[in-house]
């Protein structure tokens, strides 16, 4: 049985543990070969007060011409941020070219946080991003981002747990079939990530909540979801894992006064994800 790989189309970051940088060893944890398809080159990212960028979009579709002409296959792809137009059409292609019968879609549409969409955020680019969920199969969107792809009110993210379930069946109608919608603030003690899967009743998964938001969080949380239904779990479980193990990451950095945009210390806790 050949080793499995996913795609991961998103940025490159030195410093910072976020996108792929931080993707990719989970992934390995996970015996699983990550292949990167990078959207951009950072030296950090841009939480610092100083990073090298290099868009990466001119060059995205020949450096993907190199896979099709090898006629490679992958087994998962995974999404993450998008900075333009021209991308989310670059990936909806690879997605079209490389997405056979058993690949699946993990679309992590990172477009804003808070209620507030990030600025490079166009209405034009939210269509776009609208169209790329029907190319996906797992979904994983904060509350903002559920508000935006579904065109409803963040209502300063007081909204019920009925409204979350009605915006989620909305968007598996044009696409996904499992949704967790992350990092809800349940209280100040605990965050909510709530599950939706077509056809079945919504599930929670509760973590405490343990410092402030560190960067990297969401990529981390997408890669274990990814690994773990592709090593064949159930979306619900994949969704525990991965709050599971983010916690624990999370906790060692508040332990060890790792600063917030340094990402999460997965390299602590990498083995944990290993199955026999």
């Amino acid at each position: 049985m050949s080793q499995k790989k996913i795609a991961l189309i998103n940025d490159i970051t030195g410093f910072g543990r976020c996108s792929v940088a931080v993707m990719a060893p989970v992934i390995s944890a996970m015996k699983i070969q990550a292949v990167a398809v990078p959207t951009a080159i950072l030296s950090t990212h841009t939480q610092f007060p100083k990073y090298f960028f290099d868009d990466y979009t001119s060059k995205m579709r020949d450096y993907i011409q190199t896979y099709k002409d090898l006629d490679m296959s992958f087994d998962a792809i995974a999404t993450g941020f998008l900075g333009s137009e021209e991308q989310v059409d670059i990936v909806i292609d690879f997605i079209k070219t490389f997405k056979k019968n058993g690949v699946f879609t993990l679309v992590d549409p990172v477009m804003g946080d808070y209620g507030r969409l990030y600025e490079t955020y166009t209405p034009s680019l939210c269509e776009k991003m609208r169209a790329l969920v029907h190319y996906a199969d797992l979904l994983t969107p904060n509350l903002t981002e559920l508000c935006s792809l579904t065109g409803s009110d963040y209502r300063d993210g007081k909204l019920s747990p009925a409204e979350i379930e009605n915006m989620c069946k909305t968007l598996a109608e044009q696409g996904p079939e499992h949704i967790v919608v992350t990092g809800i603030h349940y209280s100040s003690k605990q965050i909510m990530n709530f599950v939706y899967s077509r056809g079945e009743e919504p599930k929670i998964v509760m973590a405490d909540r343990i410092g402030g938001d560190r960067s990297g969080t969401g990529d981390v949380i997408s890669a274990v979801i990814a690994g773990m239904y592709l090593n064949g779990h159930d979306f619900y479980e994949s969704v525990k894992k991965a709050a599971e193990f983010a916690s624990k990451c999370i906790e060692y950095c508040v332990q060890n006064n790792v600063p917030e945009h340094w990402g999460l210390s997965v390299e602590m806790y990498l083995r944990d994800l290993i199955e026999d």
